[in-house]
């Protein structure tokens, strides 16, 4: 007896529904996990999980932050590279800050909540702190001395061009960091006054700074905000400091950088990176 050619049609997708849940619901499943308990990838598979005493302190793939009590970095051990991953380097909120370029102008508010410092601005006062932790000179181009975005809203008689007729420093609401543009007086910032709607031409001024000792990865957050790794140039900065607080001499301290330190993918994929949990954790280990 002949199905009708409606059962038979619903017969054979039934038996395919069957058939792709058994491959691709059960048995391609399983075999993942078998590869993944194969040797040298058993590690990887459970999240590349690092124990110290049989706690569990974190993941080599993962950055975190190493602070004190206070919430200040700790100088016993190295730092990790900024992180926009909600409070920083939350894997259930991984993300970037969304900041490009050309975000140079603070939103300014007495209410600190309402207030949003620009990706300039934020690099400055990054820059900054990292130069007083590490002892060094924080100051980069088109930042003040103080970590803020150095920007001005320069107004012309007749729009773009023409005789300058006002100059405001739109990051600064106190005393401007430079106090003459072009022969005009620089005023201060007034809060709640957007600058380049009024026709100002936003001008960040680079300043007699031309290149930061403070690397990049030092004060910008990865896409991510969860990059375990840092620049070897930013490692080095840190030697000095490391080496004082942990009573070691800074050849030691480069040593263990290098032995931590990872090569390009492939040989040529990448540039070097340093596993800050790692190599923190080789500090507290002594070797």
């Amino acid at each position: 007896m002949r199905l009708p050619s409606w059962l038979a049609q619903h017969l054979a997708a039934l038996r395919a529904l069957l058939v792709l849940t058994v491959l691709t619901g059960l048995l391609y499943p399983l075999l993942l996990v078998a590869a993944g308990r194969l040797p040298g990838l058993s590690d990887k598979s459970d999240g590349s999980l690092l124990s110290v005493g049989g706690r569990t302190v974190g993941s080599s793939l993962i950055g975190q932050s190493f602070a004190d009590a206070d919430g200040n970095a700790d100088p016993r051990y190295f730092q990790s590279r900024p992180s926009a991953a909600g409070d920083g380097y939350d894997p259930t909120a991984t993300s970037a800050s969304n900041l490009g370029p050309e975000s140079v102008v603070d939103t300014l508010s007495e209410d600190p909540d309402d207030a949003a410092p620009s990706l300039l601005t934020q690099v400055c006062a990054r820059s900054v702190a990292v130069g007083k932790l590490e002892g060094v000179d924080g100051s980069r181009p088109y930042c003040t001395t103080d970590g803020v975005g150095a920007v001005l809203a320069v107004f012309h008689r007749d729009g773009f061009t023409g005789p300058i007729t006002r100059v405001v420093s739109v990051n600064q609401t106190g005393t401007p960091f430079v106090a003459t543009y072009e022969g005009v007086t620089v005023e201060p910032a007034t809060i709640g006054e957007d600058y380049q709607a009024l026709g100002g031409v936003i001008t960040p001024i680079r300043g007699s700074v031309t290149r930061s000792v403070v690397p990049a990865d030092a004060v910008t957050a990865s896409a991510s905000g969860l990059d375990p790794h840092i620049s070897p140039a930013y490692a080095q900065l840190q030697v000095p400091r490391i080496a004082r607080e942990r009573g070691l001499t800074q050849d030691a301290v480069r040593t263990m950088v290098r032995k931590h330190t990872d090569g390009r993918a492939l040989g040529f994929l990448g540039e070097p990176a340093v596993n800050v949990l790692e190599l923190n954790l080789a500090l507290d280990e002594g070797r």
